[in-house]
């Protein structure tokens, strides 16, 4: 059992590492939480810009070309081979955004110094609890927006006309929805910030959460020119709100997936995801 100073109010973390069970590991861990929320809270009060990456092993292996995963040509990120795309464009974004998050497992804490030479500002879990308990949505109401593959973003924005899932998630919309390519989003990052500006022009919320994978490394620095906003990556915080998140993620135990018959799920690329939980079919 992971130590209750670890504990998120109202979200289960069934994540098995042991850094969970040792005081040692993050001892200010609630402190930061409510610094972290009041951060947040400040910045979209005083309209502010920033951006915040979430660090993960994933991102190690494609910030050092190691193709295994998520980072594996042809799997997800690039069908290309590293030699084909702009890869020193992607570490060069990685170095440049205005906070990180990572997870305070130490095995990635350690991968995140070897390649981004920066301050861990947060542990990763707060985006992943924030979502997991919906303070996030009943902060934010009326001012947030998301970032995420095209499908999945689909996908939320059907599961939002149901008067049963708004009310799951405290809030009767989001104000934007705003996509990118679900698979080789990296194979030429200037189509994919065009794609991503064009629409972020037209939009109105104040703080994005935004899971969009590796792409993230050569794309979140950029996306403050397009509009004047808090970018937040909360990584697989993007798959709960669709309704599709393994409730062995961090943070998401208890988390109700919320699915609709009205979707073909079978255009979906899954985050590990196993079926486990509970669910609520809607018609």
């Amino acid at each position: 059992m992971y130590l209750n100073e670890y504990k998120i109010n109202g979200t289960i973390n069934k994540d098995q590492n042991p850094c969970f069970t040792k005081s040692e590991t993050y001892p200010f861990f609630q402190e930061e939480l409510e610094g972290f929320k009041a951060h947040l809270i400040s910045l979209v009060k005083n309209n502010k810009a920033a951006t915040f990456y979430k660090f993960g092993d994933g991102d190690y292996r494609f910030l050092t070309r190691d193709g295994v995963g998520s980072a594996a040509p042809g799997r997800r990120a690039l069908s290309k081979s590293y030699d084909q795309i702009n890869h020193q464009a992607f570490l060069e974004g990685a170095k440049n955004c205005d906070y990180y998050t990572c997870e305070i497992y130490p095995e990635n804490r350690e991968m995140f110094y070897k390649v981004i030479d920066r301050k861990i500002d947060y542990p990763a879990e707060y985006g992943y609890g924030l979502v997991g308990n919906k303070w996030f949505f009943n902060t934010f109401k009326g001012k947030i927006g998301l970032i995420g593959a095209d499908k999945k973003i689909e996908l939320i924005k059907t599961l939002m006309e149901y008067p049963q899932y708004q009310q799951y998630l405290g809030l009767t919309h989001f104000n934007d929805y705003i996509k990118i390519p679900q698979k080789f989003a990296c194979d030429n990052l200037e189509e994919t910030e065009r794609v991503v500006g064009e629409q972020l022009k037209n939009s109105n919320s104040d703080i994005f959460l935004l899971g969009i994978g590796h792409v993230k490394s050569g794309l979140l620095t950029t996306l403050k020119k397009y509009k004047k906003a808090v970018y937040l990556d909360v990584g697989s915080g993007i798959d709960a709100i669709a309704g599709i998140i393994e409730i062995g993620r961090p943070y998401f135990g208890d988390w109700v997936n919320f699915q609709t018959r009205k979707y073909n799920y079978n255009v979906l690329d899954f985050l590990n995801y196993q079926g486990h939980g509970k669910h609520v079919i809607l018609d």
